[in-house]
Formats: C-alpha cells, structure tokens, sequence
C-alpha cells in the first residue's frame, strides 16, 4: 500500500499551493461591520415580496386540493 514514489506528493502539493495562493496579509477588518448592519436592518422596510404571499398560496391551495402532500411539507420543515 505505501509506495515510496508516493511520498513526496504531500510536500509537493503543498509546495504547489503555496506558490498559487498568495498569503492574507490584513485578514482583520478595518471597522467594526456589526453597527453598519443594525442600522442597515432598521432602516429596511419590513415588507414581504409578493413572491412569498404567491409561495404561500400555492402551498395552501396544495394542502387542500391534495391532502396527502401534507406529510412530505412537514417533513421539509
């Protein structure tokens, strides 16, 4: 199982790899991002796409017309 030809293939491999990825120099954020998200989440309107109410819909109107689909949408819950 241990083929001495195989050996040099981990070093090798990661010789490879460092030379094709250049290393993160500054993988630290400059500011902290959490305080720009908040107010970005309070300044959104909280409205729910048509889409969704269309999904909903359908879903409903499914549960009715074939009730035996109900098991496999709990299952996907």
């Amino acid at each position: 199982m241990n083929d001495p030809r195989h050996d040099h293939e981990p070093e090798a491999m990661k010789k490879l790899l460092k030379t094709a990825v250049s290393p993160i120099k500054d993988a630290e954020p400059r500011r902290d991002l959490w305080p720009q998200m908040l107010r970005r989440l309070e300044a959104a309107p909280s409205r729910v796409p048509w889409w969704d109410w269309a999904l909903l819909a359908g879903t409903v109107a499914a549960v009715f017309l074939f009730p035996s689909v109900l098991p496999a949408l709990l299952f996907h819950l």
